[in-house]
């Protein structure tokens, strides 16, 4: 079966991903303000069996304890030490078998139990069924830019794993979108299953823009950290300004500068920083360059017209047609450890003809996270969107290299708070009015 299949896969890809790391990193807490390793390993299979097995079918609890314990992380800025603690955590071996028990009882309901229910909201069109498969692969991407945080030593070098730095990138160059519509969000039923914040469907006037055919790369960055763009208070909004000063920020923190020279903090080592990749940044730093250059950057909707949109008035699947996504639109679904150099993918270009917008790192719009008009909570994961309507965070669009493909919808939406430097995200830039 389809869902049976999705799910083993998803489980032996977090298998292997924790795998990488040293029995000495499992309590270690690769990003302060995010739960340990520890959790992460529980919290896969206990939010699949608490969301289908136990809500959605009402069958009786493995493990109350530890399906509480392993429920739900928290949004990094809001955590503290005390919801961190870390006293308390049961044994990896116990980890272990509560998560045996749980894909146990999760796989016989895919395989067996009637998930498909119109009269049921957590079962209506297998809505927990899906949301426990796409909630696995999202949390994924998170595990890697965790473990992108832990020192060498405890991560385990893949065999043969090589960095690929070569490549240059092409020549800095605009696109034309010309006025018209972007359709943002989806109906309910269009798709087999969608968040809560992509629904419903709108449609909305873009004014004509030109945006960037390529990402931002670590060499036009570097440029803006070289022109003392760190200790310059005009490109920062106040409490960007406040953050940089406070953290001694002074470079992405995907850079690390000794000895006179510039590298890359990669997963399994430090290389010589290569200056075509698209440089990983928080949307402060993004938006911070973008103002710098006498530009900015793009909002959600516009992002969605030069990805999705066409001449003739229509969207693609995806910005080079209604193909299935494959390795030669980009670099995305675990192809890769690292970004490759912008411009490598022309067969993903757009209708316009702008580049990587789907794969290699995900964007940063200046647009807030906030619902769609006729906006309604998910039965399954009814928090899922609504507690981050706050105001305080800005919607990313595309995909990074750790996104998996069944991800890459036209109106899925991720987002962060501006100041979390963490996440596999870049942007480019545009100019026109919004």
């Amino acid at each position: 079966m389809p869902l049976v299949a999705w799910y083993r896969r998803n489980r032996a890809r977090s298998a292997a991903l924790f795998d990488l790391l040293d029995d000495e990193a499992y309590y270690s807490r690769p990003i302060a303000l995010r739960q340990p390793v520890v959790f992460y390993e529980g919290h896969l299979p206990a939010f699949s069996f608490n969301t289908l097995v136990k809500r959605g079918l009402g069958r009786p609890p493995i493990d109350a304890g530890l399906e509480a314990l392993f429920a739900r992380g928290i949004d990094p800025e809001e955590m503290t030490s005390d919801t961190c603690a870390a006293d308390g955590w049961p044994t990896r071996d116990e980890v272990k078998a509560f998560a045996a028990r749980a894909d146990e009882q999760v796989l016989d309901a895919l395989a067996h139990a009637d998930i498909d229910k119109p009269d049921h909201p957590l079962l209506q069109r297998s809505e927990a069924a899906l949301c426990i498969l796409e909630h696995e692969a999202l949390h994924q991407e998170t595990l890697l830019y965790m473990w992108h945080q832990l020192p060498y030593a405890l991560k385990r070098r893949p065999a043969g794993y090589v960095p690929r730095t070569e490549g240059v990138a092409p020549a800095h160059s605009w696109v034309h979108v010309p006025e018209g519509v972007a359709t943002l969000g989806v109906d309910a039923t269009s798709e087999p299953f969608t968040w809560d914040n992509e629904r419903p469907a709108r449609v909305e006037e873009v004014p004509a823009f030109a945006i960037e055919r390529h990402d931002v790369t670590n060499e036009r960055y570097m440029a803006f950290v070289e022109a003392g763009g760190y200790t310059d208070q005009r490109w920062w909004r106040p409490q960007d300004w406040e953050w940089i000063q406070s953290a001694g920020i002074t470079h992405p923190m995907f850079w690390t500068h000794h000895d006179g020279q510039w590298f890359w903090r990669g997963m399994f080592e430090q290389i010589a920083l290569p200056m075509s990749w698209p440089v990983y940044v928080s949307q402060a730093e993004a938006a911070a360059f973008a103002r710098w250059q006498g530009h900015r950057l793009p909002t959600e909707a516009e992002f969605q017209r030069a990805a999705y949109g066409t001449r003739n008035g229509t969207s693609h699947r995806h910005p080079w047609g209604d193909m299935s996504p494959a390795s030669r639109h980009g670099v995305f679904d675990f192809a890769s450890w690292d970004p490759a150099p912008v411009g490598s993918h022309p067969d993903g270009a757009s209708a316009w003809g702008v580049e990587d917008l789907v794969g290699n790192g995900w964007e940063w719009t200046s647009t807030v996270f906030a619902p769609f008009p006729g906006f309604a909570p998910m039965p399954s994961y009814p928090e899922y969107s609504a507690d981050f309507f706050d105001g305080k965070h800005y919607v990313m669009k595309g995909a990074s290299p750790a996104t998996a493909r069944e991800l890459l919808r036209p109106s899925l939406r991720n987002w962060f708070r501006p100041r979390y430097p963490y996440v596999y995200a870049t942007f480019r830039c545009v100019n026109g009015r919004p």
